[in-house]
This record gives C-alpha cells, structure tokens and sequence, in this order.
C-alpha cells in the first residue's frame, strides 16, 4: 500500500477525497433549490364538494333543485329501499385537520326519515347512509348512528323540520362528529379508508333538506372546533417531560455546528444567568471534538461569506485548508467561484462579472452537475433588475447561506477524528427535525394518507400558513 509525505495511505486519502466531494456535491444541489421554491410550499388541498350529484342518484324518489342544493321525497315511501339519497359531486378533502358540511332540515315530511352521512363510491343509492356496508349514517327520527347492516347505537337528540344538522371528519383523531343546531352530539370511530362521499337521505313524503357544503357560513363554529383540536395536540405535546438541559444542548450544538461563536459565548453566559442556572454539561468524546473543530476558523470564514468577501475566503482557505480548495474543479471552489461572479453583478460590476465568468465559470459550463447553476449565474446579466427575476433567488442572503454552510461542512470534513462524514451536513438539531418530519409523515401513512400534510416550515412558525 502506498503512503504520502504524511504517512497517510493513499487509499485513505481516496476515500476520503470521495467524501469530501459528495458533501460539496450535496450543497452544490441545495443551492439549486432555491430557483424552484415558491414562497410556501405547503400541498395544495384538493377540491372540496360544492354541489350535489344528480347523475348518481335514488332520481325516482326525489327530486334536487336546479342549484344543486337541495332536495324533497315526492313519492310514497312503501319499502325499505324506496329511499331518496344522494351523494356530493366529489368526496371529502383529505388533506385537511377537519372536514364538515350541513344540512336545514327545511320540511321533516311524514316520518321525519331524514338521515345525513358518509358513504363510500359503489353506495347502493337506495338505501340510508348507515343501512350497507362502508356507510355511517346519523337519522332523525331515531336518533341513533348506523355504520353498516345491523350495526346501530345510541348516539344523539332526534332531529326535525327547522333544525341544522352537521356531519364531519376529524382526520386528527380518525373520527366521525355530527352536530346538531351548531353542538357536537357525538363522535364515532372511523374505520373507513377510501374516499367518502357527504350524502344525505330522505325517506318519507314532502321531506326536503338544504345543504351548505360551505357556500356560505355554517351554523357550526368550524373554526372554534378546530382550534380545539390544534389546542388538544399541543397539550399533549407540553404533557412530554425533559430535562432542562436538553433543549439548551440542542441550541448549543447547532451555534457549534455553523461555527456561530460569538453568539455561543452569548448563549452560554445567559444560560448560566437564568434562575436557576442552566447547567450544559460540555462535549466530551468524539461528538464533541467533532462539532468544535476549527471554531474560529469556521466562524471567521461564515462571516467573510455573509459579507460577501470571497476572494478574502479563498486566500483564508488556501492558507488554513489549502486541501479543500487545491481541486479548482471541485463543487466547493465552483460555488465560490459563483458566488464571487453574484457578488460582482450584486454591486453592478458587470464587466468584471464577465471577465470573471469567462476565465472561472466557463470551465464548468458544459459539465452536467454545474451546467444548471452557470447558465442561472450568468442570466443575471441579463435583467435590469435582476432581483426580481426568475434567477433572483441567487441574490438572496440563503444563496451565501448555502456557501458559508459548504465551506463549514467541507472544514469539518477535514477532523482527523470525525466518525461519519454525513454528521458535517446537519446540526444534532437538524438530524431531529428530520426525524419528527418523518414519523410524522408514517403517522400520516398509517391514516391512510388522511389528514394535514405535514409541513416543517408551518410547525415551526406555529401556523398554518407558510
């Protein structure tokens, strides 16, 4: 096995060359991020019912007016099957923390059979809600909730002629809840995966229902209900007990990570002011010689970045870590070299962003990891106001953000005692982040991919919007 001058075996050097270059190769793709992000990335919810469907429906013992928003039993109900029901034109969103509608009972009719529910696609469309199978169904006359064939419970009031009836899924908690006259009677569990349909039914002479599918404002507090329920989570959350420390820990590796040190010494003199004093048990071991390797360098180098000084950052590297920057074809060097070219257009220095791009940029013009960031890079070139444009993200203080976090990464990279060169990608804060966005995304699996989709960037600003 060949060595090198420093006795290292070349076979090391290789591997770690290697990973060297994935980890610059990672941010070169962060930095590509940027040109596609809008400014919320939340998922669009889909399309909610806004009508009832009249091609599938009872049709023989109903008739639906012309909006679409209501409907009246005009025939003699003399069997079991002789029901009016109807389904929405489209199921329930699932991509939501609740979802509900209502019903007016305008005229309760004979018998007061009004019924309102879920049921599922292949419904058999004379029959109550409640009645088949992959159906639930809460009724008027009786007041009881049916959930298939000779399944029936007590549930809530009966229901008539002047009252509003409401009937909704909690996606948070995998429950059915009606309501009526705007108060929740109750909940039932929903063991129900596939798409369900809001559907309402009558049964008996001159019965006719309204329904509000959101048109207009529901007598129900939808909002207070669901504010409820984001409350419910949050205390369960606060119900979770740990150590005072942990939290502070956390915080601390993420300044010793990023090479944040004067705000370090800050947070390290405030925590030891608090009452009481917040003891942080300093990094011992591997992982802590990990994230406080080369601190003042990874700070001094952040700072040169965030300020736009690159030609300062090269020459701080080719004296400190000349091994990282000795590769001028590498990921590391391209993104300071197109950093430097941004910095130029920045201040208006066009003609030298030219003359900079010719002789640095064009290397990398025609190869395939690069050749997307260069052709952006000089588009800027090509805009009066080139902050406003498609490339403008280039401009933004997150693009020297993602070439502070290379250069940190790539130093870090550069410990002799580092374990596994992925933990220079991510603080311990944001490896648990990562695994909160995942377990919470299997919860969400194991609903049947019902419910609000979760978005890190909401969960953190503490809304539901970005």
């Amino acid at each position: 096995m060949m060595t090198d001058t420093n006795g290292n075996s070349s076979s090391s050097n290789n591997h770690h060359h290697h990973n060297q270059q994935d980890l610059s190769l990672y941010f070169l793709e962060l930095s590509r991020h940027g040109s596609s992000q809008g400014p919320c990335d939340m998922d669009e919810d889909e399309e909610a019912p806004t009508e009832l469907n009249t091609i599938n429906s009872s049709g023989g013992f109903l008739v639906v007016s012309q909006d679409k928003l209501s409907i009246k039993y005009t025939s003699v109900d003399l069997h079991g099957h002789d029901v009016g029901v109807i389904q929405a034109n489209k199921p329930a969103p699932r991509k939501r923390l609740v979802y509900y509608f209502e019903i007016y009972v305008k005229d309760a009719g004979t018998k007061g059979h009004v019924a309102i529910g879920f049921t599922s696609k292949g419904f058999k469309m004379r029959r109550q809600p409640g009645w088949e199978p992959n159906s639930y169904g809460y009724h008027g006359d009786d007041g009881l909730l049916y959930r298939g064939p000779g399944k029936s419970e007590t549930f809530g009031p009966t229901f008539t002629s002047g009252d509003t009836v409401g009937g909704g899924i909690n996606y948070a908690t995998q429950e059915f809840f009606f309501t009526k006259n705007a108060q929740v009677v109750g909940t039932v569990s929903k063991d129900l995966k596939g798409p369900l349909f809001p559907t309402l039914a009558v049964h008996s002479q001159n019965e006719e229902v309204h329904v509000n599918f959101g048109q207009k404002p529901f007598a129900f507090d939808l909002k207070e209900f669901e504010a409820q329920e984001r409350m419910k989570q949050q205390l369960k959350i606060e119900e979770i007990t740990l150590p005072a420390n942990v939290s502070y820990g956390i915080v601390r590796s993420y300044l010793l990570h990023y090479g944040y040190e004067d705000t370090l010494n800050s947070f390290d003199m405030a925590s030891r002011s608090t009452v009481p004093p917040v003891y942080i048990p300093q990094e011992n071991g591997v992982d802590g010689q990990e994230i406080t390797y080369a601190l003042s360098h990874r700070k001094t180098l952040r700072q040169l970045i965030r300020n736009g000084e690159i030609d300062t950052a090269f020459n701080k590297l080719r004296e400190w870590y000349p091994q990282i920057v000795e590769d001028n074809t590498s990921a590391t060097c391209f993104l300071l070299h197109c950093q430097k070219f941004i910095e130029l257009v920045r201040v208006g220095a066009l003609e030298e962003a030219v003359k900079y791009g010719r002789i640095e940029l064009a290397t990398f013009f025609r190869l395939p990891s690069f050749e997307a960031l260069v052709q952006d890079c000089v588009a800027l070139l090509a805009y009066e106001q080139p902050q406003e444009s498609s490339v403008g993200y280039l401009l933004q203080d997150s693009q020297r953000e993602v070439v502070a976090d290379t250069v940190n990464a790539m130093i870090l990279s550069t410990n002799p005692n580092l374990k596994d060169s992925k933990n220079c990608l991510h603080s311990y804060l944001e490896r648990l982040l990562r695994q909160l966005t995942a377990c919470c995304l299997e919860k969400r699996s194991l609903s049947g991919d019902q419910g609000e989709a979760f978005q890190l960037q909401s969960a953190l600003s503490g809304g539901k919007n970005c």
